[in-house]
């Protein structure tokens, strides 16, 4: 338990963080890599070199300052840090490197503003909080390991196929080596690879989610190849698993992992997505059609056109087969061949009033995921349409961030 002083003198600290709370994550990874230099391994890079890194470690940091007499209020954020601290195998020994350089990062930005009192309470502060992340992660490791076909760390599993679903998205149907039993998994939660592609000193992990309904003797994982613009790097993963990785080969692979899952629920579920964001929709898509087949389900997808759209045929096929689903597509830059077939509902992008045209009700619980853009622009439209909080659910490529000013962080 904290003293009330040390309490005290940590939400005094709150206005310096929300103020300088970038830097100091900035100062810290660079610390820390400085330092360490194994813990690359870990680490995404290019969430690095865009900031998003530092701006969601200084989100979770202010967080735990602001509710440090009540950190019972951020265990949903903990438990979803958890989960992914889990999937890239984080460990208990991690915790003091990173502690460490935390309070060097703070006395770095800050100088003599941060007291040697500051520091011993933030000190005392960030034990007592890597001790709740220590102990929700001990338990989630030990759930993926001992669950009927989990493992622990990470397995190698087999390419069985490489299936080209658009011009920018390929499925990779992944299979275990020592041909025994996968772990189901919640449709909505993701796999972590782990690769070291040629000519890389240290291994890159990514999260990407499952694109099929659980139950099957395969993972299926829809991978769009992401293609650097100006400042932004190319997809260090993605390239090397479009490019390098053929059927045949050997990846590793942890448990799935993932707090943003469908609920069986009996109200309507509206699924949206933008770009290859339709990946866990489709697998939600097709968990409700195969276990809850009385449950309304309408899948929306917006992307440039056809030639991007991945697993079109497959989501018209369950739509076809199902009379609890429906289906629509917004392109927002049709081809003459896209505009000749009429192979889409909306031109332009998904936008509230064709929600209301197309949907009956705002009664439903609504489903969202795609680049943060599109993220933000859905968030607002169901609030707008007076959607209650509880029943809009989304999720982030990569680190967590919000989707408003003073709105809720995932």
């Amino acid at each position: 338990m904290l003293s009330q002083k040390t309490i005290e003198i940590v939400k005094s600290t709150v206005p310096v963080l929300e103020k300088y709370g970038k830097d100091i994550t900035t100062r810290f990874y660079e610390r820390m890599f400085t330092n360490n230099p194994e813990l690359l391994n870990i680490f995404n890079h290019a969430n690095q070199k865009q900031g998003r890194q530092q701006t969601a470690l200084a989100n979770a940091v202010y967080a735990a300052a602001a509710n440090i007499d009540n950190l019972g209020a951020i265990i949903p954020v903990v438990k979803q840090i958890g989960m992914k601290h889990r999937a890239l195998e984080i460990k208990p020994e991690h915790y003091p490197i990173v502690g460490e350089n935390l309070l060097g990062a703070i006395k770095d930005v800050l100088g003599d503003a941060a007291t040697d009192e500051i520091i011993h309470a933030w000190a005392e502060a960030y034990g007592v909080i890597a001790d709740a992340f220590i102990g929700i992660e001990a338990q989630m490791y030990k759930e993926a390991k001992e669950q009927p076909g989990g493992w622990e760390g990470f397995r190698n599993f087999i390419v069985d196929k490489k299936v080209k679903e658009s011009d920018v998205i390929t499925s990779f149907y992944l299979k275990p080596e020592d041909g025994k039993t996968i772990a189901s998994y919640k449709a909505g939660q993701y796999i972590t690879v782990k690769v070291l592609p040629e000519g890389e000193k240290y291994t890159s992990l990514r999260h990407y989610s499952l694109s099929d309904a659980p139950g099957m003797d395969y993972y299926r994982i829809s991978v769009k190849r992401e293609q650097g613009l100006g400042e932004t790097p190319d997809g260090v993963v993605s390239n090397y698993l479009h490019k390098s990785v053929q059927e045949g080969d050997i990846i590793q692979v942890s448990a799935p992992a993932g707090e943003f899952v469908l609920e069986a629920k009996e109200t309507p579920a509206v699924l949206i997505s933008g770009g290859v964001g339709l990946t866990p929709m489709v697998s939600m898509l097709k968990t409700i059609v195969k276990e809850q087949p009385e449950r309304k389900v309408t899948f929306i997808h917006g992307a440039l056109n056809s030639q991007v759209h991945a697993l079109k045929d497959e989501v018209a096929k369950v739509v076809s087969e199902h009379e609890n689903a429906a289906s629509f597509v917004a392109y927002s830059d049709p081809t003459e061949q896209d505009l000749a077939a009429e192979n889409f509902d909306k031109q332009g992008f998904i936008d509230l009033d064709w929600l209301k045209s197309i949907l009956p009700t705002n009664q439903a619980d609504f489903y969202f995921c795609g680049p943060v853009p599109f993220m933000k622009i859905m968030y607002r439209t169901l609030k707008d349409w007076g959607v209650p909080e509880e029943n809009i659910h989304f999720e982030f490529f990569g680190p967590a961030g919000t989707l408003e000013e003073a709105s809720v962080t995932v």
